[in-house]
């Protein structure tokens, strides 16, 4: 092993044998490109051999931080050696950094095949800060291995690579999930957006109940939408989008996720602004939840429902049949409001500027769908959101206001 500071080298051997060993050691220039020169050798002679498992690859040559590591923009790491010890099998790595900068990591381990080694790393990239956390599956050995780069450069280098020894493997089901992209959190990605004052900085979100709510505050000019991905869905009745309810508010975005099951989550964020037209990337949470949450969904979103509506009441996508329920909705510009079901029930407009009444679900799948018309002298109506109508009473959500 092989670790280089600004003007020290230090090597750390153990002979695999029994025996008379040679030690060649060939250096250049740190700035130069030209082959390496031999320039001295040590002889070791190893009486007793140690019983040590083989390090993993290390294709870089060097252990811990590189030499001109100041230079690539880091200032202090979390780890200062070239060994780490994850007795319960997670680490978390943390880079101080002099300038904003992209980070991508490697996780190698003799048994860690690379769709399983992407299952192990969730990475945020903050203003001054570089974090990873780490998750080791397997006991032994592992190499992780630390790219940089600037947010206008085009290549990553390598800056570290740090030896991980984990005594106490992980539960591969609690692994990450798949997907999750080297911007996990808040951080230079959501602020850069217009996303600002987070909830939730931390990229990971353990939840007892199975439900969470990440808000941000927003520019005017921003729009949000989230998706919600699981690995392995097992009991889930709807797919996972309607388990996700974005909300708009003046200066405030907000989403809302319930989960149908346990497990590994990952929360998206997409945003545009006004100037285009396309949803782009933001970051990624994860949202993990080991006891057993049943929620419902929320109701069917469509294209209309957008900054400024807030569903107060019911806030599940199912109803119970034959059942008297209170719908409280905003819906900004909207001129008239109604619920669609078995019966057309019109909504009245409270002095508060929500559009409020009480409706019969009617027969179990029925089909509720709330709608709204934006103009005084057209009777044509857009539907906003859609409701089903179930057999069995949903665990209640509550009211957002």
């Amino acid at each position: 092993m092989m670790t280089v500071s600004e003007k020290s080298v230090t090597i750390k051997v153990t002979p695999p044998t029994k025996g008379l060993f040679d030690l060649m050691i060939f250096a250049r220039h740190a700035d130069s490109l030209d082959p390496y020169n031999w320039v001295c050798s040590f002889q070791i002679q190893c009486l007793e051999p140690r019983n040590v498992e083989a390090l993993p690859e290390n294709p870089f040559r060097f252990w811990g931080l590189h030499q001109k590591v100041r230079d690539f923009g880091i200032e202090e790491s979390s780890h200062k050696g070239e060994l780490i010890v994850a007795p319960q099998g997670t680490l978390l790595l943390t880079l101080r950094t002099s300038r904003p900068l992209l980070a991508m990591y490697e996780l190698v381990n003799e048994d860690l095949d690379s769709a399983l080694s992407k299952k192990c790393l969730a990475a945020q990239a903050e203003e001054k800060k570089l974090s990873c956390h780490v998750l080791c599956p397997f006991q032994g050995y592992y190499r992780l291995s630390v790219f940089v780069k600037d947010l206008g450069g085009t290549t990553f280098r390598n800056t570290a690579n740090f030896l991980i020894r984990c005594l106490g493997p992980i539960n591969q089901n609690e692994l990450f999930p798949l997907g999750l992209s080297m911007h996990c959190g808040s951080g230079i990605s959501s602020s850069g957006c217009g996303l600002s004052n987070p909830s939730h900085s931390e990229p990971i979100i353990t939840t007892k109940l199975g439900k969470c709510n990440i808000t941000f505050h927003a520019r005017a000019d921003i729009e949000v939408t989230a998706s919600l991905s699981k690995d392995k869905v097992t009991s889930a009745e709807y797919p996972l989008e309607r388990y996700v309810l974005v909300t708009h508010l003046k200066s405030k975005v907000s989403v809302c996720v319930v989960l149908p099951e346990p497990g590994m989550y990952r929360v998206g964020l997409f945003g545009r602004s006004r100037d285009h037209q396309e949803f782009a990337h933001i970051c990624d949470y994860v949202v993990r939840c080991f006891s057993e949450p049943s929620w419902p969904p929320f109701p069917k979103v469509y294209s209309l429902w957008r900054r400024g509506c807030v569903l107060l009441e019911p806030r599940t996508g199912l109803l119970q049949e034959q059942s008297w329920v209170r719908f409280r909705v905003k819906v900004p510009k909207a001129c008239k409001a109604v619920v669609l079901g078995q019966e057309k029930t019109a909504l009245q407009l409270s002095p508060s500027s929500v559009w409020e009444g009480d409706v019969f679900s009617g027969a179990a799948g029925t089909l509720v769908r709330l709608a709204a018309g934006f103009s005084p002298h057209s009777s044509s109506m857009e539907v906003l959101l859609a409701f089903e109508v179930g057999h069995s009473l949903p665990a209640s959500l509550g009211c957002s206001g």
